[in-house]
Order: structure tokens, then C-alpha cells, then sequence
């Protein structure tokens, strides 16, 4: 029981959008598609949806065949539930009349029931401009999900809205995903977002599925340097290996520093998390550029003489336009074979 992708490769023109795609998004589940702009992701959602047709590949759903190249059913004939950006709410309707457009019987009844369910009691009977952007997406959730689709599709739908909101809408919007049961796409460039609201994380990067997992697998066990540092307070130095240990633009850094095996080659991409960095004074080390209070830690932004920059977040800051070595605690730092 699931929606999966298989062998999915799209161009536009001379440009390679998708690359070989094959993976499987569970029943139940919410899996984002976590990337950069440009790298695929609303491609690959566009494609489940029926916006694109298939070039390459197939999808299936829950073992039967969804589309392929020369079979690709429109949006309206799959069990499919979309919500954008922009929510699309058919701007001459009520918001209870969007609601209900997709539901046989009852709809009326049935459509203050799902305002209910997202938090729009009584405001059905106003029109979309009457609403702030954030119950315009809840409105436009609502109506995708109320016809009780097998597959939600939704790209980046919460980013029109402000931050605080949005964390409420994401979790608010996992609550109800998960209730329904139903199998769920959500296309992200945000990692905090992917963490918040997803089981599976997909990361891609131009137009390849890089690595999947939950987000606790993704945070702790990257496949490589870039891909850890999306996450938290991660960050990638370039280092040479030396007898001793390892050479970097921030100073020499012993063995002791990487937890785990240390790949073969000559050059490395350390992964550091910039709160397990001390900063040690000393008239060889890097300046400070910059110093920011948050709260109980201080953010330090160090450039070395080569330009290169670091992030330490300590409990106590240094002087600004003094010199420091950044040196990572002993077993904080994971080592990949560069790329």
C-alpha cells in the first residue's frame, strides 16, 4: 500500500529535471521532498499529480498502475488531493462552497464539519479575499482533503504564510494527515519544515534522490558532508589529512576530533556542529568577524586568512576582532571523503 516511483526521469528541453527516480512513499506516512530550488522536487509532485506527463519511468499506486509515458490520466481522474503555495480557491465561491465542491452528498453539512476540523468555525459563508493567507490554506487543505483522496500532494504550502503560523499550520496539518491515513507528499525546501511535519525525509539534489530516512537517521546518519549539514547547526571544513591529524584553514585538528572511520584520500569534508566548537584564544588563530547574543549561547563567525568562515556557538563570546583557533571537541566530528 503506497504511491512509488519507478525509474521516473524528466527533461525540459535540453535540461535534465529528473534523473532515474525510484522510491516509495508509504501508506500513511508523510514523506517530504526536502531540496534547493531547481533540483526537482515540485517536478516529481507534478508528475504524481498529472500537471506533467510522463516521460520516463511509472507510478504506481498501491500496486496498480497510476501513469506512464503514453498513459497519463488527468488530476481529476486520480484519487489525488492537491494543495500549493497558493492555495487556488475558486475566488467567486463561499470558503464553505470550496469546501464542498468535491463531495457528492451532503456537501454543504459535511463542509462546516471540516472547517470544524481545521479551525474555521463560522467562517464559512466569507470569501477567500475576506481571509488571512493562513485560513486560506487551511481552507484549501480542507477542501483537498475532505472528498477522502488516497494520495495528498502538497508543494511547499505553508510558505506564504508568516513563522509563527506556519509552525502552527505544519502541526495542525501532520495531526490531520495522519488521522486520515492517507499517503502523503509534501514538497519542502525548508529543513526545519521536513523535520516538523514528515516520517521519511527524500533529499534531493539535481534531480536525484540523495539520500531518504526519518529525520533522526538523516540527522545522525548522513550519507555525506552536504547533506549533514542541512540539518541543526552542522557545518563542512575542507581538510587535508596529516600523520597527526587533520589540516584545515582554522588550524591543525589531532585524530581525536572525528568519531568513526575516516575515509582513504588525501582530502576530507569534516562535518562540525558548530555548538561542539571551543574557541581558544591565540595569536595564530582565526578573527572575529562578528559576534551575535542568542539567549544563552553567542554566535562567533570566524574567517581564517584564506577567507574561510566557521560558526561557534559558545556561552561566552570572544572579543570582537581578536584572534581565536576553532577547535571541535574531542569525538564531534564525522569525516567523509570529499566530493
Amino acid at each position: 500500500m503506497s504511491l512509488e516511483f519507478r525509474h521516473i526521469a524528466h527533461g525540459y528541453g535540453e535540461v535534465q529535471a529528473l534523473r532515474d527516480i525510484s522510491f516509495v512513499a508509504p501508506t500513511g506516512e508523510i514523506t517530504c521532498l526536502l531540496g534547493s530550488s531547481g533540483c526537482g522536487k515540485s517536478t516529481l509532485l507534478n508528475l504524481a499529480a498529472g500537471l506533467l506527463d510522463v516521460q520516463e519511468g511509472s507510478i504506481w499506486l498501491d500496486g496498480e498502475l497510476l501513469a506512464q509515458r503514453g498513459s497519463v490520466p488527468p488530476p481529476e481522474k486520480r484519487p489525488v488531493g492537491l494543495v500549493f503555495q497558493e492555495g487556488a480557491l475558486f475566488p467567486h465561491m463561499t470558503i464553505a462552497q470550496n469546501v464542498a465542491f468535491g463531495l457528492k452528498h451532503d456537501g454543504k453539512g459535511a463542509a462546516e464539519g471540516w472547517l470544524e476540523q481545521v479551525g474555521l468555525v463560522g467562517l464559512g459563508a466569507r470569501y477567500p479575499h475576506e481571509l488571512s493567507g493562513g485560513q486560506q490554506q487551511r481552507a484549501a487543505l480542507a477542501r483537498a482533503i475532505a472528498p477522502g483522496p488516497r494520495v495528498m500532494l502538497m508543494d511547499e504550502p505553508f510558505a506564504s504564510v508568516d513563522i509563527v503560523l506556519r509552525r502552527r499550520l505544519r502541526r495542525d496539518c501532520r495531526v490531520l494527515l495522519r488521522e486520515r491515513g492517507a499517503t502523503s507528499v509534501v514538497v519542502t525546501h525548508d529543513p526545519e519544515e521536513a523535520i516538523d511535519i514528515a516520517d521519511r525525509v527524500a533529499v534531493m539534489e539535481s534531480g536525484r534522490i540523495v539520500q531518504i530516512g526519518t529525520p533522526t537517521q538523516l540527522r545522525e546518519d548522513p550519507a555525506s558532508a552536504s547533506i549533514g549539514a542541512i540539518f541543526g547547526n552542522a557545518q563542512v571544513v575542507r581538510a587535508r589529512r596529516m600523520e597527526a591529524g587533520f589540516a584545515t584553514a582554522f588550524g591543525e585538528w589531532p585524530l581525536s576530533v572525528v568519531a568513526g572511520p575516516v575515509p582513504e584520500g588525501d582530502t576530507l569534508e569534516l562535518l562540525v556542529d558548530a555548538e561542539r566548537l571551543e574557541c581558544v584564544a591565540s595569536p595564530e588563530g582565526s578573527t572575529v568577524r562578528d559576534l551575535h547574543s542568542r539567549g544563552r549561547r553567542t554566535r562567533v563567525l570566524l574567517r581564517a586568512p584564506d577567507g574561510t568562515e566557521i560558526i561557534a556557538l559558545v556561552s561566552e563570546g570572544p572579543e570582537p576582532g581578536a584572534r581565536y583557533k576553532a577547535v571541535p571537541m574531542a569525538g564531534s566530528v564525522r569525516a567523509f571523503a570529499a566530493e
